[in-house]
């Protein structure tokens, strides 16, 4: 009877990991990162991809996580999560953009949802052998019968690792369609899929066909090998990457290396003697970062006399002037900032926290006006939340204080404070308006969050 229980609860752990599987990100917390520039490119580089794909214009969010890894994934939906290491990785927006059609592909291909398939196949597997091994316990060969457990245990991880490398390769092959629909080279990828294999080269992962078995994704030689392939005989084979989009892509580069790294690595990788836009834009971050406010300046500014309606150089003038304790002088740019993006909602909403940070109550108006147009066109923003909840605040309308509150909180992983604060919003709002009703549906969110929460622990 030991062994049988023995067998059972092993049983039981190789379905609990099989769940895991089954939901790759649910648990999974990451840092996002948000800014107006990046997100215009990335939006830019996708939605040619996800027009060939038949999802159309905008139907593909993009996600941009702070991990210095080279990976981007999917976790349901049509969202595609890159991570800032990738963008810091590639030499060409192509290889991004390749990288985008393999997750189209992944999306359309409703993978995510699939996982669950694989895992289940395994765990039948899994279940199958635990029982042939429970009979060989009960005859009394106890060494046979974890024989058979562990041949069926190997069986089930390699189902599952088979379904994913088949989900993979489905995916390139729709990315190379999605490429080709949208007329985009497939060089890019071929060129990030060799940097991959240069990388296993250099950690030593074996290219040997037999140790495939063990992988959840195909050998990356055998991937180039099939997708070159395709993409030589595609009419936009030679077709190069679009000056202007490579451009932007080598400026978000740029600036996204001066926001991560360390101050003295970014100055050591674009030195002082460099003046193009790139090199000034993330010495401009570096200062910034490293309190040298004279410096930061007088790079924004050089790029501002070359592109002076540039708004991504303006928004980062004003925050800048900002968060330096120049906050009147950082009005002007972020307003025309704001104004030549059509209120884009990162530098709105950075208008809005600006203008509370004067302390002067006749802009409270207007901040209210910006962060409401800014929420209108974002509301997964909890900075832009806060910022409107000051604003009420201070304005001593504290139910929707409390409100805008609860929206920060439930963005924000906070359900309780969540919880708490809708409670309250909704006992002092008048039932039936749309707020009442929003504060209703808040608290909603904030106890599936709390019940996903408890059965985690």
């Amino acid at each position: 009877m030991r062994m049988i229980a023995s067998l059972l609860a092993r049983l039981l752990a190789l379905c609990a990991a099989m769940a895991m599987i089954a939901q790759p990100v649910a648990a999974q917390g990451i840092s996002v990162l948000r800014d107006a520039e990046t997100e215009a490119l990335l939006q830019d580089m996708v939605d040619p991809l996800a027009e060939a794909a038949g999802l159309g214009e905008g139907a593909v969010e993009i996600v941009l996580v702070n991990d210095s890894s080279i990976n981007a994934f999917v976790a349901g939906g049509q969202r595609i999560f890159v991570h800032s290491g990738l963008l810091n990785a590639a030499e060409d927006a192509g290889e991004v953009q390749g990288v985008l059609a393999h997750e189209m592909g992944h999306i359309t291909g409703g993978h995510v949802n699939r996982y669950s398939e694989g895992a289940g196949n395994a765990t039948r597997i899994t279940l199958l052998s635990t029982l042939l091994a429970a009979a060989a316990a009960f005859a009394g060969g106890g060494e046979a019968a974890m024989g058979v457990l562990a041949a069926g245990q190997q069986a089930a991880m390699g189902s599952f690792l088979a379904f994913s490398r088949t989900q993979e390769a489905s995916a390139d092959a729709a990315g190379a369609e999605y490429l080709s629909g949208a007329g985009i080279s497939g060089r890019g990828s071929l060129k990030f899929f060799e940097r991959l294999q240069n990388y296993e080269f250099r950690r030593g992962i074996s290219q040997d066909n037999e140790r495939e078995y063990g992988r959840t994704h195909p050998l990356s030689g055998n991937r180039i090998a099939r997708l070159r392939e395709d993409y030589v005989v595609d009419p936009a084979w030679d077709t190069p990457t679009a000056s202007d989009l490579q451009q932007r892509f080598t400026r978000v580069k740029a600036k996204l290396y001066g926001f991560l790294a360390p101050p003295e690595r970014v100055l050591q990788a674009f030195p002082t003697h460099l003046t193009n836009v790139p090199a000034r834009y993330a010495r401009a971050y570096a200062y910034h970062k490293s309190a040298h406010v004279d410096e930061a300046l007088a790079e924004i500014d050089g790029l501002l006399a070359t592109e002076p309606d540039n708004p991504y150089f303006l928004e980062l003038k004003g925050q800048i002037l900002l968060e330096s304790g120049h906050v009147a002088e950082a009005l002007p740019s972020l307003r025309r900032a704001t104004s030549l993006t059509n209120s884009s909602p990162l530098i709105a909403s950075l208008l809005g926290h600006a203008l509370i940070a004067t302390e002067d109550p006749s802009y409270l108006d207007e901040a209210e006006r910006v962060l409401r147009a800014s929420l209108g066109r974002d509301r997964e923003n909890p900075f832009a939340w806060y910022q409107l909840g000051v604003v009420y605040g201070q304005r001593g309308d504290t139910i929707r204080a409390r409100l805008a509150s609860a929206e920060q909180q439930i963005l924000s992983g906070n359900p309780q404070g969540a919880l708490m604060n809708a409670s309250v919003a909704e006992q002092g709002l008048d039932a039936g308006t749309p707020d009442w009703l929003r504060a209703q549906d808040v608290q909603l969110q904030a106890r599936a969050q709390l019940e996903r929460m408890a059965q985690r622990n």
